[in-house]
């Protein structure tokens, strides 16, 4: 993380707007997975109002360095001072929609990350959950990230349905989390198509 010579009336002002989010509503949904997620569009509202209350704005830029994607985010006081992230993932498909997706995902988890905004559950349930265990994928799920990572990339729908049919809930979880936007909603048609 980088910022400014100065940060004072930024982090004034920082603290003022993340004092009045209320967090980025889990809204798009996977209904395979039975989960729900925060997209971009539901972390940039959270954090409107708030920024632009407070003087703040923000820009994201994405650039392609050694076949990865990086997306810098900067937030940005009205006086000037500034305080910016990189996020690096690498595309899942050598192709524009592989890394149109890669850039999505940057500029959603930098600037939620960066702004301070967390993911919050409609019914607010996520607050008074217990603690869990730390989830340790086994050797077997990473293969099958793996695989359904290579049947998104060749459209093969009869593998990414063997992959994910019968797998427990936590196991699912893990493998959504591993996987981008693009990847969601192809999955989502998928196992839908079958209904």
């Amino acid at each position: 993380m980088q910022t400014s010579e100065q940060i004072n009336d930024l982090a004034g002002a920082l603290s003022k707007a993340q004092a009045t989010m209320t967090g980025a509503k889990k809204s798009a949904a996977n209904p395979f997975f039975k989960s729900k997620y925060s997209d971009l569009a539901e972390v940039m509202q959270a954090i409107s109002a708030p920024f632009a209350d407070n003087d703040l704005c923000f820009v994201q830029g994405a650039e392609v360095k050694d076949n990865l994607i990086s997306v810098k985010t900067r937030i940005i006081h009205a006086s000037g001072q500034w305080i910016e992230s990189d996020t690096v993932l690498p595309p899942t498909k050598n192709d524009a929609q592989g890394y149109g997706s890669a850039i999505t995902y940057a500029k959603r988890y930098g600037l939620q990350a960066l702004a301070g905004v967390p993911s919050v559950d409609d019914d607010g349930n996520a607050a008074v959950q217990h603690a869990k265990p730390a989830y340790k994928p086994t050797k077997a799920i990473k293969d099958s990230l793996k695989m359904i990572q290579v049947a998104y990339g060749n459209n093969d729908e009869e593998s990414v349905k063997n992959e994910l049919t019968g797998l427990k809930p936590a196991d699912k979880k893990y493998l959504w989390s591993q996987l981008n936007e693009d990847q969601h909603n192809w999955i989502t048609s998928v196992m839908g198509a079958g209904k």
